[in-house]
């Protein structure tokens, strides 16, 4: 066997090596990708509906004005921003999928309240100058 062939041999085992190693490294990327995309679809698929407050009972109350063109998901946002609900995706999606109307007001809320008693408060027209509770 000469020096040339033994070249080959070695350069043919590597580059082998160098497609498995590949493929194991693509393959275990891709298991992670998956599990951790299902863990976060499970996770976002539970905060729509299995409801949870922030808080216990009795919570803290916590005051917000709803404008006038606000939509779900400014309002979502601006949940997340007072500490009234935990993912403000998840609020959006629910007042979508349980075709609530948010109407504009003030609107007194408790970090006790879950995102669904949140949305049958903000689906109630306040009466001009009261603030709803």
């Amino acid at each position: 066997m000469s020096e040339n062939d033994t070249a080959k041999d070695i350069n043919r085992v590597t580059g082998v090596i160098i497609k498995v190693s590949l493929k194991l490294i693509i393959t275990a990327l891709l298991i992670l990708v998956l599990y951790e995309g299902m863990h976060a679809g499970f996770n976002f698929g539970y905060e729509i509906f299995a409801d949870t407050a922030v808080s216990s009972a009795p919570g803290a109350e916590i005051t917000i004005e709803v404008k006038e063109d606000a939509t779900g998901r400014k309002v979502g946002k601006m949940l997340k921003e007072k500490g009234l609900i935990h993912n403000e995706y998840a609020f959006w999606v629910q007042s979508i999928f349980y075709d609530y109307t948010i109407y504009p007001g003030s609107y007194t809320l408790n970090t006790a309240m879950t995102s669904r008693e949140i949305l049958d408060e903000l689906s109630v027209k306040p009466e001009e100058g009261e603030t709803a509770s």
